[in-house]
């Protein structure tokens, strides 16, 4: 469109988007993710005075035998009562040989589990601080953003108030209980791993280029790591062959069609309602792996620094990260990195407001015809909209999300989809309680919702379905 936006406006979407990611992978860890490796049940063993000795020589957040003998107590209470309250779907726990963890530590990690549900409320609530709501924020427009109330003193340090209170829970629990989990799990450093990754970078401080943001853009093919590519945008392409969409061509997403055609579940070409995203032909990972391993490789610092951090304390190399554990780990990396520099870009819009520059948006005429397209790295990876605009209207406007690009089936060469390849080879311990797959798709924080929308071209009415 032509339009440049206020640099306030821009650190703006920074700071939203910073919080989310803090946000997001400190609450898939805990609610999304924790069960596949905790057994909650186990928690009922443990000895609290040891688990506190444990906590505390685990994180500088002072943790008494008090506290958690109280989780014990509030876990013993969903037992006896013949179920396990909010841990009551947890089909796999009790006695899986595939969980590692002694009692304390599975006391610990759950005990923070709930805690991470009282925390996700603020974190929640320092989006809103400029989104206005949560989910589906609603202050973007194109020439900037329109929070003009979110710049008032007090609103600027309520967010400083969530996102630090949000900071010292990662720093202080979250990354000491993914490396406490992690130091019992490394045999999965070398399972659930996949080749190629892409990430787009994020924090701009100049949106046309790629190359103008705080966390770097790139390709990584063939897990090299020492010869990375720029993203060209050029190359990315959506395959449909093994996909419920009408045709068989693969386009370039301006060139895209999303017109469904449904065969059944018993096809042997077509089984997905996801498209297949390629870069140059090839399956490519995206999310906090990706992000962490392009940022690791390009000598970001701070992303060197927690690296190397989290990779000397569990005694393992950088191959190690091509895994299910590595991309559990990434998430953790990634959350600890964008915290701690989070503070840094809202002084940033501090010191504009204060200085009297509180501009926000730049009005601009809608052009008759154009195109463009938009890269974000979202919490879950490389997210792209792609728009044209004839006669002063869309025209057509495709999306290609994170979980398409993970989650897509094979394509028109017949070549894996990112989670395919990554669940190749899984070891499973109990082929009725297969948790080890779980592990590996929960890594990716699949969301199919994010790629696919049924509704009834009929009557709109929007269909829900629960799969069994």
């Amino acid at each position: 469109m032509g339009v440049d936006i206020p640099d306030n406006a821009r650190i703006i979407r920074n700071l939203v988007m910073a919080s989310q990611i803090m946000a997001d992978h400190f609450i898939h860890f805990y609610v999304l993710h924790a069960l596949d490796w905790v057994d909650v049940t186990s928690a009922l063993k443990a000895d609290p005075v040891k688990a506190a000795k444990i906590a505390n020589n685990i994180s500088p957040r002072p943790t008494s035998a008090g506290d958690l003998k109280a989780v014990q107590d509030r876990l013993t209470a969903f037992v006896n009562q013949g179920q396990l309250g909010i841990f009551t779907n947890a089909d796999f726990l009790g006695g899986h040989p595939a969980y590692y963890l002694p009692p304390e530590v599975n006391l610990i990690a759950t005990a923070h589990y709930l805690e991470a549900l009282r925390l996700q409320i603020k974190a929640t609530r320092a989006i809103a601080v400029f989104g206005g709501k949560v989910p589906h924020t609603q202050f973007t427009i194109s020439g900037g953003v329109t929070c003009y109330e979110s710049l008032r003193p007090e609103k600027l340090e309520e967010y400083r108030t969530l996102t630090r209170e949000t900071r010292e829970f990662i720093e202080q629990m979250y990354i000491p209980d993914l490396l406490a989990v992690a130091s019992y799990y490394k045999d999965w450093a070398g399972i659930g791993g996949c080749t190629n990754y892409i990430a787009f970078g994020e924090f701009p401080w100049n949106e046309r280029d790629l190359n103008a943001r705080w966390l770097p853009q790139g390709v990584i093919m063939n897990r090299d790591l020492a010869n990375i590519q720029d993203v060209n945008p050029n190359e990315i392409y959506e395959h449909v062959s093994a996909s419920w969409y009408e045709g068989t061509e693969a386009r370039h997403p301006y060139e895209g069609v999303t017109e469904p055609k449904y065969t059944s579940l018993d096809d042997p070409q077509r089984y997905s309602w996801m498209k297949a995203p390629r870069y140059m032909g090839e399956a490519m990972e995206t999310g906090p792996l990706a992000s962490v391993l392009v940022a690791y490789a390009k000598g970001h610092p701070e992303t060197v620094a927690a690296v190397d951090m989290v990779l000397g304390h569990l005694g393992v190399g950088p191959e190690a990260l091509h895994s299910t554990l590595g991309r559990t780990a990434a998430r953790g990396i990634r959350a600890l990195t964008v915290a701690q520099q989070n503070e840094k870009w809202l002084d940033e819009l501090v010191e504009n407001v204060k200085s009297g520059n509180t501009k926000l948006a730049n009005d601009h005429p809608m052009p008759m015809e154009a195109e463009g397209v938009g890269f974000a790295d979202v919490p879950r990876g490389a997210l792209s909209h792609w728009i044209k605009i004839k006669d002063g209207k869309i025209e057509n406007f495709q999306l290609v999300v994170p979980s398409t690009w993970n989650l897509g089936p094979r394509c028109d060469k017949g070549k894996l989809g990112p989670v395919e390849e990554a669940l190749i080879n899984t070891p499973i311990a109990d082929p009725k309680r297969p948790v080890e797959l779980l592990r590996t798709v929960h890594s990716f924080d699949p969301c199919i919702a994010c790629g696919v929308h049924v509704i009834d071209s009929k009557t709109n009415q929007v269909h829900e379905f629960k799969v069994l």
